[in-house]
């Protein structure tokens, strides 16, 4: 299956299954249209990563059913859910504006109480809003899963590996709020940040759950894991890199956002560990700063580039990269799966989203 007709089936799954849920919602109101458009928004984005990969992993452990092709579809969409919920969750703990280019979820519902004339202040309902919004998408990811029309027992293989996934991606979450409040981290704790917060939700466990969904072999199971976990942490070092350096046109987000929003990322980590006293204050002064201004973003760029941090960085994905794709290499996985696992390695990784 090539990966456009992937891309196609993981959005008809997606669609369908939140079809079949909005007659229920609306039975019980009408005032939930609202959270339903803003669901609506926010998954007509993204580029569908962790579904692919789930499927691919699916392949290269062997699987080739076409009966169960249809709920393997059904069960790699159910990770958007997940993606969802921690989307719109991460943007009301970063206070982030927008979203692929649109209004975050909370800033969307903290329109409709402005303009409503509601009481209270429109910020904390925009925010309690979306946090059920997240909470909604997070019961459904499960349900979506469950009722994905697999076998029992491939089922509840990956069922074990989806809720490892859930905890991890929320251990990590926390994980990375814990760095920005303490505002003291290394390389090394940053690291393990990306680990779990993205490396294993990204690539290494939707891998490891499309494998287990085909009966995979802990050989193989390893191997893929072998290949995931590294280029998890490539993909997320170019997205933090992005999140510095990135096109506001390509990223949908503003400039310089994840300095604002104070990330202690392995980026900035690697450039407070190379600079001067006097670059490092300057750093820590505009780190978090919400009022950053462009000026302020170009200098704080300056002095990552200046650190060698930014070079360094992108030394560190060109090992983890080549890293992941010796391990593709030495994997014994279907031919078709290695090459569309090659390509999304390219993808996860590029210059440019």
């Amino acid at each position: 299956m090539s990966a456009g007709r992937i891309r196609k089936e993981i959005d008809h799954a997606l669609l369908t299954f939140v079809d079949r849920q909005r007659p229920g919602m609306l039975a019980i109101g009408d005032d939930l249209r609202p959270l339903l458009s803003a669901l609506d928004a926010l998954l007509a984005g993204g580029k569908r990563l962790r579904p692919a990969f789930c499927y691919w992993g699916w392949r290269a452990a062997g699987g080739e059913d076409i009966a169960a092709a249809r709920g393997i579809a059904v069960a790699a969409a159910s990770l958007e859910l997940l993606q969802a919920s921690a989307l719109v969750h991460d943007d009301v703990m970063d206070a982030s504006d927008t979203r692929r280019g649109r209004p975050s979820a909370h800033r969307r519902f903290e329109a409709v109480h402005r303009e409503q004339g509601w009481r209270g202040a429109s910020a904390s309902f925009g925010e309690g809003a979306a946090i059920l919004l997240g909470d909604l998408c997070l019961a459904w990811s499960a349900e979506m899963f469950d009722a994905s029309g697999l076998d029992p027992e491939p089922l509840r293989r990956g069922r074990e590996v989806f809720d490892l996934m859930r905890t991890e991606v929320i251990c990590g979450q926390y994980l990375d709020m814990l760095e920005s409040a303490r505002g003291a981290g290394s390389v090394e704790t940053a690291l393990n940040v990306v680990e779990f917060k993205s490396a294993k939700y990204t690539i290494e466990r939707p891998l490891h759950m499309g494998a287990e969904l085909a009966g995979a072999t802990p050989e193989t199971v390893a191997a893929l894991r072998a290949y995931g976990l590294p280029l998890g942490i490539a993909f997320q070092l170019r997205d933090d890199v992005l999140g510095v350096f990135g096109d506001p046109a390509e990223t949908g987000k503003p400039a310089g956002d994840d300095l604002r929003e104070g990330k202690r990322t392995v980026l900035v980590a690697l450039a407070l560990e190379r600079a001067t006293p006097a670059q490092a204050e300057t750093v820590e002064r505009g780190l978090g700063d919400t009022a950053l201004t462009a000026d302020g973003v170009a200098e704080l760029r300056s002095i990552i580039e200046e650190t060698g941090a930014l070079d360094a960085c992108e030394a560190m994905i060109d090992r983890y990269t080549a890293r992941a794709r010796d391990a593709l290499a030495a994997a014994a996985v279907a031919p078709d799966a290695r090459e569309a696992l090659g390509d999304l390695a390219v993808a996860a990784t590029a210059r440019s989203v």
